[in-house]
């Protein structure tokens, strides 16, 4: 029976069991300038110790003028490598795949004033930093094309009134994204992971899932679902409707929703703390992966837990 514990094949890389580190960030472990240290080194062994499926490396920044806040980690230049294959270095060290995202937080309500040259020249950091990416030894890369940043600004039909080949009609929206996939297909062989993570609210469930299905059909590998620019007329707390039996976030809910239209696999995320939550969504196939972001922060070793809680729960005991 499928179960939390059961391995995921992604192309040729095995992940150990369903749950993942969503790509938290550790401001209090950067410094300004943007490079790994030690503390976040710590950080991402005690995880990966911890025996967790899947490793999302935080948010790192494609241009010095695109960071979310001053402290936010580097891949802007080749200076950060160095540091870069220090993280994952440790994920071949505990047989923990690493992806890293690649980001870059966008100009907010200016999207449709900025010029076709300047979204040009951030295209073409993001295509550097993916070859940073690969040349630091990650075993992927995660798009960050949700929370309000760039891509999901352009993405959205609500802020993206552009009138030029990075807006429009559905596929121009989508431009930014299409062209970073294709001219970097060659570093995607089968031990090298795309994710993207979507917001699923773009600005509704329903422009959430056409977007997931583009993602399939251009060449993404893993669509982790989250939160995007959301649809004004929602005033409550959700900002999609939830059927009322569901038991967990309107987050997750939306990344059940997409899994039920894309073959490839999902990630979950948003307040899954539990392994009876996570292990709800497996065992019912809802999703295919579960992020586990502020539990994780908690207990860096929450696999081993839940194991001991799962054997508790059902008297199966899983290695």
């Amino acid at each position: 029976m499928l179960n939390l514990f059961t391995p995921l094949k992604i192309k040729d890389i095995e992940l150990k069991n369903r749950v993942v580190l969503p790509p938290l960030v550790r401001f209090s472990m950067v410094g300004e300038d943007g490079y790994v240290t030690g503390e976040l080194l710590e950080w991402y062994k005690d995880v990966a110790e911890g025996e967790t499926g899947l490793i999302i490396v935080e948010a790192s920044c494609v241009s010095e003028d695109g960071k979310l806040r001053e402290n936010q980690i580097g891949i802007w230049d080749d200076s950060f490598i160095d540091g870069l294959s220090k993280i994952a270095e440790i994920g071949k060290k505990y047989s923990v795949p690493m992806l890293i995202q690649i980001h870059h937080a966008g100009f907010k309500d200016e999207i449709a004033t900025v010029s076709e040259e300047l979204l040009d020249d951030i295209l073409e950091k993001f295509i550097l930093a993916f070859k940073r990416a690969k040349k630091a030894g990650f075993d992927g890369i995660e798009i960050h094309g949700a929370h309000t940043y760039l891509i999901s600004q352009l993405n959205s039909k609500l802020w993206n009134r552009r009138e030029d080949k990075y807006g429009g009609n559905f596929e121009k929206r989508m431009f930014f994204t299409k062209e970073l996939v294709t001219r970097t297909k060659e570093l995607f062989c089968d031990d090298f992971i795309l994710g993207y993570r979507m917001g699923g609210n773009e600005p509704t469930l329903d422009d959430g899932i056409e977007i997931a299905k583009y993602l399939e059909e251009i060449g993404v590998d893993l669509i982790h679902v989250s939160s995007g620019v959301p649809d004004p007329e929602k005033k409550q707390l959700e900002k999609v409707d939830v059927p009322k039996e569901f038991p967990l976030d309107w987050v997750v809910y939306m990344g059940v929703e997409v899994k039920r239209h894309v073959r490839i696999p999902v990630i979950g995320v948003r307040n899954i703390k539990t392994e009876e939550q996570a292990s709800y969504l497996i065992e019912n196939e809802l999703l295919d992966l579960v992020a586990i972001g502020r539990a994780m922060i908690a207990r860096p070793n929450w696999v081993q837990h839940a194991k001991k809680d799962y054997f508790r729960r059902t008297g199966i005991k899983v290695n």
